[in-house]
């Protein structure tokens, strides 16, 4: 259970917009894990909090409880991951592994070692060049953090025991199939 207020660090893994101008945000946050937070009025143009929400930033944020979902009252960007951002082959596996993260993790379950994989992938991410030989390692680096594979036994096909893991098709993953092949 969170206090009234509280704040961390935590990476944007998906938003979808509610409302007129509101938006429901997840974060893999550094003390928390998971969550969802909602932010009202980023949807406006002069909104401050506007470009710190984007998937896949690095942020530090503070926020208030609500009564359904807590309430993001500050966002300010770490790290946006611009060198990402300007390649089609990046983004499309950084989306990927923001799902990946997205699907396998619980609401509420702070996992430090998670985190931290999950800053590393995206770092290596910005200068890496075999990015689909960093994809099927991050994929198995996942498994076995959350206890789905045993540490040191290799994996043949990661993406089919990744979604056997989460029960379904990445849809990440067939959007950039052709590209990260």
């Amino acid at each position: 259970m969170h206090p009234r207020h509280y704040s961390s660090e935590g990476i944007v893994l998906a938003r979808r917009n509610y409302g007129e101008a509101d938006r429901i945000l997840v974060i893999y946050s550094k003390a928390f894990g998971k969550i969802s937070l909602m932010a009202k009025a980023v949807r406006y143009p002069k909104s401050r909090k506007r470009g710190a929400i984007e998937v896949f930033s690095y942020i530090k944020y503070a926020a208030v409880r609500g009564k359904n979902l807590d309430l993001i009252t500050e966002a300010e960007i770490i790290n946006s991951y611009n060198l990402i951002r300007r390649d089609l082959k990046r983004t499309s596996l950084a989306y990927f592994i923001m799902e990946a993260i997205g699907r396998t993790c619980h609401e509420n379950e702070p996992n430090h070692e998670v985190f931290e994989l999950l800053l590393r992938y995206l770092n290596e991410l910005k200068d890496g060049s075999q990015l689909k030989k960093l994809r099927l390692n991050f994929i198995l680096d996942l498994l076995t953090e959350l206890g789905f594979w045993p540490k040191g036994k290799s994996m043949d096909n990661p993406d089919y025991i990744l979604e056997e893991v989460i029960e379904r098709e990445m849809s990440s993953y067939r959007v950039g199939k052709k590209l990260l092949s």
